[in-house]
């Protein structure tokens, strides 16, 4: 055991320190990310103590200890200064609960790694083999060196980082030969394919805005009203895409529109606006929900924000008798019933409205293709407004070809926190060490196993782990009343576990719900995934998900991808960039048959979106809009010694994400963040973060308003050293 006080004078030197880390079984590795592990750079030493939730930063400057405090694992950021601390040995095991990861900091997530497939735009797909030190006439830098078919190999020079972008494919790789041609036919076959896409594209949105469709009044004071009564403030993306429905509903085509948003950020207030507006209108409003268990909650949702004015609601579901679907359907048929809320029930034949004017689909990603060929019959010349999370990869490139019109919400609810999230193969130590934390703060806990037959055995276990919790079961395969009467003695905090299918993945609000444990994560897709750790988190407390895998199974290159881009994404409005990152793994599917998707896996995901993103601006006469960056103009030598950063994969992050800087005030926090970890700046480094400020500045046009960080910045004397 190690204890350490400042302000004792028995305080380890830093090789002192070092050795009893080793000692007591801490093993040395390039990035802390994991309790028992340890890493030492110049005078830095970090170490992730078995009994802290959080790693440390020791900074040494000679024999003293200059700065101590905790970081983030995600961001490796300095989290808060301690005084002391105790670290216990690893063969002393007390589980580290989960990883803090900082809402205010980016997660450091590299565009690729040596050992990486990627692609060059002029020479196509190759590995990358790593950082190789040239010296070219006068200039010293570091080149990138690609493998390429057979001994062709390319040293690539880091001022060229835009021309590379990641290759993931879920196949066998075929490498690009650098002078057989092959890479320039292909990237011709696919622009034209794009070319021929794009004009598709263009005369669908046109045939779209070409059919009429239902012209709905600008608002009335009834729906003033109804959105002043809201009780919450409007997030700025919640007013802005609000702004967007009302445009296409009061256009004269039918609307097409796509919300992407995360879960808890305002999405089901859209819902009700745009069903009231129809309505207002005198037109029915169908809203198409997934589960049972969210078309009751929508229909609670939507009665209460209806209270008061005259337009009635119901919902249809397993959970209605026959003699009330009845009801319901007849009510529907003659118009009586304005809204209408069901989950797949609602797609069946026997369906029939009145005057139907919008359909609303919640929860798009969880329909299928047949439940999408009954939306067509439902929406002829009516508008649809499609809700999601994280949408399929489908209606994503659906969304980026313009196909449909897309609105994104990214902007967190106030004091919405981001859920901590960590990946682990199945430990009931790790099971009962963060279900106890949930329930010692009086708060309540998802246990998701998606194998029915199995739950019995986890609640066996789980009773015998946590003797005085109270658990229950819900999953899809128990009667209609005894699912409702648990799920109400969860909400009502009568149930301290709920041990359930993904039948809680969609809807289910559970303020006091704020830890899942996820049971064979490495079985559920991105998008599953991302909706079941959104269960949680939702009011003001921090959200915690651990997903777990089986200890005994080797997971596949894919799994394991999606599994890090989960963790990894773990900060508010992630959703859209999961679904990104699963368009980039899945492909687009059949949007427009394997041809497509076969282009796509020919040149890359980003490439592909790329040319995509060019050619539709080509077809749409407008302009593309992709400013350059500094390192496309400056013909600088980039150049990290590493003496400063020694691991190559680290360096080669940091060259990423310096070519990504477009401000000022973004390389003084990429500054900052580099003496955190690594320590004050040497001498050429500083020189080169100079001439990058200037060149920064030349591309602003001489704005220099980002200089009162800097200056602000300077009056912190713990920083100064090492300071450009």
């Amino acid at each position: 055991m190690i204890v350490i006080n400042r302000l004792s004078s028995t305080i380890p030197t830093h090789s002192s320190l070092v050795q009893q880390l080793v000692d007591i079984g801490y093993s040395r590795v390039p990035m802390v990310m994991e309790p028992g592990e340890m890493s030492v750079r110049g005078g830095i030493i970090d170490v992730f103590p078995v009994n802290h939730s959080h790693p440390l930063r020791f900074e040494y400057d000679g024999t003293t200890i200059e700065r101590l405090g905790s970081f983030g694992i995600q961001t490796q950021r300095t989290l808060s200064p301690i005084q002391n601390t105790t670290i216990l040995p690893t063969s002393q095991k007390k589980v580290a609960l989960y990883h803090q990861v900082d809402p205010l900091l980016p997660t450091i997530t590299p565009d690729f790694e040596v050992g990486s497939y990627v692609v060059h735009s002029q020479f196509g797909i190759g590995k990358l083999m790593g950082l190789v030190h040239l010296s070219v006439g006068n200039s010293e830098g570091e080149y990138l060196l690609l493998q390429y078919k057979g001994d062709d190999k390319c040293y690539v020079p880091l001022d060229q980082l835009h021309c590379i972008t990641p290759y993931v494919s879920t196949g066998n790789v075929t490498l690009n030969g650098l002078h057989d041609g092959t890479w320039k036919r292909t990237k011709n076959r696919v622009k034209k394919a794009l070319e021929t896409l794009c004009f598709d594209m263009v005369l669908l949105a046109k045939a779209r805005q070409d059919t009429t469709g239902i012209q709905y009044d600008s608002d009335t004071s009834w729906q003033v009203a109804l959105e002043r009564n809201f009780g919450f403030e409007d997030t700025i993306d919640q007013r802005r895409v609000t702004s967007e429905i009302k445009r296409d509903m009061e256009a004269p085509y039918p609307m097409d529109r796509l919300v992407c948003g995360d879960v808890g950020f305002g999405k089901t207030e859209l819902i009700v606006r745009a069903a009231f507006k129809a309505c207002d209108n005198g037109k029915q409003v169908a809203i198409v929900v997934p589960t049972t268990i969210l078309a009751h909650q929508h229909y609670r949702t939507l009665s209460k924000r209806f209270e008061g004015f005259p337009y009635q609601l119901d919902v249809i579901s397993r959970l209605r008798s026959k003699s009330e679907q009845r009801n319901l359907l007849r009510r529907l048929k003659s118009g009586e019933l304005p809204v209408i809320i069901g989950t797949h029930r609602l797609l069946q034949a026997d369906v029939s409205f009145n005057d139907l004017g919008l359909v609303v689909i919640d929860e798009e990603q969880r329909f299928g293709v047949a439940h999408k060929e009954r939306f067509k019959t439902l929406r002829t010349n009516v508008d649809v407004l499609s809700l999601s999370a994280t949408p399929i990869p489908r209606t994503l490139f659906m969304a980026l070809t313009g196909a449909k019109s897309y609105s994104t919400l990214t902007t967190p609810p106030t004091l919405r926190q981001p859920i901590k999230t960590m990946v682990h193969p199945k430990d009931p130590d790790l099971i009962r060490g963060v279900i106890q934390t949930e329930l010692d703060r009086d708060g309540q806990v998802y246990y998701l196993c998606n194998h029915v037959r199995w739950i019995p055995d986890r609640v066996t276990a789980l009773t015998r782990l946590l003797p005085h919790a109270k658990i229950g079961i819900a999953h899809g395969q128990m009667p209609k009343k005894q699912l409702e009467s648990v799920m109400i003695d969860f909400w009502s905090g009568e149930v301290d576990i709920l041990v359930c299918s993904t039948i809680i993945e969609n809807g289910v609000d559970v303020p006091n719900a704020n830890t899942i444990v996820i049971e064979g994560a490495d079985h559920l897709g991105l998008s599953q995934l991302h909706q079941l750790r959104g269960r949680v988190g939702r009011a003001d407390r921090q959200g915690v998900a651990l997903l777990l895998t089986n200890p005994e199974e080797t997971l596949t290159e894919d799994t394991q991808r999606r599994l890090h881009a989960i963790r990894d994404y773990a900060a508010l409005g992630s959703g859209a960039k999961l679904a990104m990152k699963d368009l980039e793994i899945r492909g687009a599917g059949t949007m427009l048959g394997h041809r497509q998707h076969g282009h796509m896996t020919a040149v890359g995901f980003e490439l592909y979106a790329q040319l995509l993103e060019e050619a539709a601006a080509r077809w749409q006469s407008r302009p593309l809009n992709r400013p350059k960056r500094w390192l496309e103009t400056s013909q600088l030598v980039l150049l990290i010694p590493d003496s400063y950063i020694q691991d190559e994969s680290q360096r080669l992050a940091m060259y990423q994400r310096l070519a990504r800087v477009e401000m000022g005030y973004q390389l003084d926090d990429l500054i900052s963040e580099m003496m955190d970890r690594y320590g004050p700046l040497p001498g050429g480094l500083n020189q080169l973060i100079g001439t990058i400020r200037l060149e920064l500045d030349r591309l602003a046009g001489g704005n220099t308003d980002w200089m009162v960080a800097i200056n602000e910045r300077s009056s912190d004397n713990d920083w100064n050293d090492g300071y450009p």
